[in-house]
């Protein structure tokens, strides 16, 4: 048994003890014992006295992180009354997707991690699985085309896996997983990357699109999300890096449909985040401006019919996108580190804003947004019963 089992197992065995249940939704440090450490060992829970002895073999050797870490959190158990703690743990949980994870604490730079990735044939998912190869990890490329993914496969055989899948295919989700395990014996980073943009107004834009567009952005990232977690939690380690847009933040006139399933994205990602972060999986939702990749390229990006009631508001958008190709300021081998090197270390943002535009055009729409909310905040307080008490919910 490894040190983090050794940790993981008494803990398992605390949550019992403090709950009197088999199960409870949240593991981590986060029950109190029934004593304080001031008072003698033998009085204090046979778990938090192994937690005590573990931290001193961390020190002996020399895992300073992983010692810090375990001396704050039994810190904060000894000076908490031993009680059942629902709603402080639902808060802990979601606090600590936003702080460096027990997984990033006892990882080590030079492990080879393997990873899983769609839309890999082009853009951020080719620059991703390149950079992460050239570090020597393991890379499963998960394609519609395994043909495009052909030459970074044939040059380097022993870590790389084509996995010939379609996003939206949500029912063969398992089988690109399992398939990376078989091959690999194990999968630590999901990078899910597929996407397509879709530009027209509201009326223009088809049912059949819109549906295409969420079941790109949403459902088959959530697909592989359910697929992979059983492996994440029995290891007690995985980051999942969800790559949205500044679309995802902010939209405007004649992106709906694709700013649609990016916002959902993010909605359902930051939830996963506190829900995750017990078995200390991380969520990284990556939110790029305009980079030089395919996506403003005329036989990829998708285009609604015009119709004659937009033409003037949308044409400038239209025009825009469409002559954005081949001249974008952002760098997808640059992002591609700057992602890679994220999740090699020991903390990642739930939200991470790529170049300058992104930065720039959500910090305002953020200020905008927080201006808007303070103008109308006391007509929407009137909408409340006279007197009644504020909600106490559990986050």
């Amino acid at each position: 048994m490894n040190l983090r089992d050794e940790i993981e197992t008494p803990l398992r065995a605390w949550q019992a003890y403090e709950t009197g249940r088999g199960s409870v939704a949240v593991i981590d440090f986060d029950c109190a014992p029934t004593t304080t450490p001031t008072e003698p060992a033998d009085s204090r829970p046979a778990v938090y006295q192994r937690l005590t002895d573990l931290r001193a073999r961390t020190t002996e050797a020399g895992a300073d992180r992983l010692t810090a870490r375990l001396t704050a959190d039994l810190a904060y158990l000894g000076a908490q009354p031993g009680r059942r703690r629902g709603a402080a743990d639902a808060v802990l949980a979601f606090e600590r997707a936003r702080t460096p994870s027990f997984a990033g604490m006892t990882s080590q730079r030079g492990t080879r991690r393997t990873w899983i990735i769609t839309g890999a044939s082009a853009g951020f998912g080719r620059a991703i699985a390149e950079c992460a190869v050239g570090r020597g990890d393991n890379v499963v490329l998960a394609v519609r085309r395994p043909g495009s993914v052909a030459d970074l496969a044939d040059a380097h055989r022993d870590q790389v896996l084509v996995a010939e899948f379609d996003v939206r295919d949500t029912g063969r989700a398992g089988d690109v997983v399992r398939a990376a395990v078989d091959r690999f014996g194990r999968v630590d980073v999901l990078v899910n990357n597929a996407g397509r943009g879709v530009v027209g107004a509201a009326e223009e834009v088809g049912e059949q699109e819109l549906r295409a567009s969420l079941e790109l952005h949403l459902l088959g990232p959530a697909a592989l999300v359910r697929a992979v977690l059983p492996y994440f939690r029995e290891q007690g380690s995985g980051t999942i890096v969800q790559m949205s847009s500044q679309g995802g933040r902010i939209s405007f006139p004649g992106v709906g449909a694709y700013s649609a399933g990016k916002f959902a994205l993010e909605g359902w990602s930051e939830a996963l985040a506190g829900e995750v972060a017990p078995f200390g999986v991380r969520v990284m939702i990556v939110e790029p401006s305009r980079f030089r990749t395919s996506f403003n390229a005329p036989d990829v990006l998708g285009v609604a019919d015009a119709s004659t009631a937009y033409t003037g508001l949308l044409r400038a958008v239209r025009n825009d996108m469409a002559s954005a190709d081949g001249i974008q300021e952002g760098d997808p081998v640059r992002a591609a580190e700057i992602i890679v090197d994220l999740v090699a270390g020991d903390e990642v943002p739930l939200r991470l804003p790529l170049g300058r535009e992104a930065v720039e055009r959500i910090g305002r729409s953020y200020r905008q947004n927080l201006e808007e909310l303070e103008r109308w905040a006391p007509t929407a307080r009137a909408a409340d019963f006279p007197g009644a008490a504020a909600s106490a919910r559990p986050i």
